[in-house]
């Protein structure tokens, strides 16, 4: 019998409205957490660890994912302190896998590590959903951060409908839309404000995308024969969204990223987390070719759906709805599965999260982190487990 992908839902920790007493009433059996009090650069101490595996423990849920293990920026700019922060994460990384977590995902997103416009988008049903505005986040660059030089990279007509965009709404909403765009850091509830946006901005000003690409080379080749002699699986996860926004570089946002990453350091610990939300994004990226030719490769499953819009924008859309063909993205999960089997590898289950979900029902009521309602990513989960039954018995109903 193919063995089922494992079942997760991301939990912020203690802090978190969405309890772990819930997430397992919705069926899933791993937790996708992190130590997000704990500073980027720090190591994650035995005893912090312990802590809070103990807590995931004790609910009868198993911490199967750390999302995610963040990066220092000294190492994205190749800064000074980079080598000591790079020492501290192999440490947390020898740490973790004391406690047998083993699987980490993490990004190399510059400052920001999401960007959205509206955290509150109302659908046709009244459901609330992520959404990015290309036009708002064109307005907030051009007339709220006035980065130098932004007006070169936009076309005129997408500065017309920037200007239109601004025009259109109030100080209060303004002020909305600046809070959005600079709160980009999860598990936290950090809003950076214009000035201090605009100082991270200058530490990249000698970063372009070929020389965040060579830093996050430099970082793999550090790291992974400690991580792969550890038994650690590193998956790093796509840009959100996958292509530059606000002056910074994006390096993994298409397939050629991912093959790029993946032959840095050539290891069965340096992989990928396949999002499909992120790299659905851009109407250039195969998914389920990405899945096929790049699936040995990944360690972790981020499954949601965006509807994409002509002029670059995209909202959350329904699991199974959307931009993304769910069906061949799963049918190609699943044959990956599959080859695993057959070639006698012990990741068959490969770890899998409803990434994002609708506020819907009685998740109004609770001050959820934006995208993670416990309502909406059960509706998900639900519907991903009965579209990989559904498969899996048209193929394999013998197995």
């Amino acid at each position: 019998m193919l063995s089922n992908l494992e079942q997760t839902f991301r939990w912020f920790g203690p802090s978190d409205a969405v309890t772990l007493a819930a997430i397992k009433q919705t069926g899933a059996t791993g937790i996708v957490n992190a130590l997000h009090h704990i500073p980027s650069g720090v190591v994650w101490s035995p005893e912090e660890i312990k802590k809070r595996h103990d807590i995931i423990k004790d609910a009868g849920l198993t911490w199967s994912v750390v999302e995610s293990v963040n990066i220092h920026e000294s190492i994205k700019t190749a800064g000074n302190g980079r080598d000591e922060a790079i020492e501290n994460y192999i440490t947390t990384l020898k740490n973790l896998a004391a406690a047998n977590i083993k699987t980490v995902c993490y990004n190399f997103m510059p400052v920001l590590d999401w960007t959205r416009t509206d955290l509150d988008y109302r659908l046709p049903n009244n459901a609330s959903a992520l959404r990015y505005h290309a036009a708002a986040v064109i307005a907030f660059d051009l007339y709220i951060l006035e980065r130098p030089g932004a007006f070169d990279e936009f076309t005129p007509q997408q500065q017309q409908e920037a200007k239109a965009y601004l025009d259109s709404i109030n100080k209060k909403e303004k002020e909305l839309l600046v809070n959005t765009i600079m709160a980009g850091l999860p598990g936290t509830d950090e809003v950076f404000t214009i000035s201090e946006f605009k100082e991270h901005l200058k530490k990249y000003e000698h970063t372009d995308a070929q020389t965040l690409k060579e830093n996050l080379a430099y970082f793999l080749r550090a790291i992974i024969s400690d991580a792969e002699q550890a038994g650690v699986k590193m998956c790093i996860h796509p840009d959100d969204p996958p292509f530059p926004i606000l002056g910074l570089p994006r390096v993994v946002s298409t397939e050629k990223d991912l093959e790029y990453i993946v032959n840095a350091a050539p290891s069965s610990s340096n992989g990928l987390t396949f999002c499909t939300g992120s790299l659905g994004a851009r109407g250039d990226n195969d998914l389920p070719g990405i899945m096929s030719r790049l699936g040995a490769h990944v360690h972790f499953l981020h499954l949601r759906n965006v509807k994409r819009e002509p002029d670059g924008s995209f909202y959350e859309a329904d699991h199974l709805g959307g931009s993304t063909d769910m069906y061949a993205v799963m049918k190609n999960i699943i044959l990956e599965q599959k080859k695993r089997q057959d070639a006698g590898r012990d990741d068959i289950a490969i770890p899998m999260r409803p990434d994002h979900g609708h506020k819907i029902l009685d998740d109004f009521n609770y001050d959820t982190y934006p995208g993670y309602s416990v309502a909406g990513r059960m509706k998900g989960l639900a519907e991903l487990r009965g579209l990989e039954m559904g498969i899996k018995r048209s193929l394999y109903d013998k197995i």
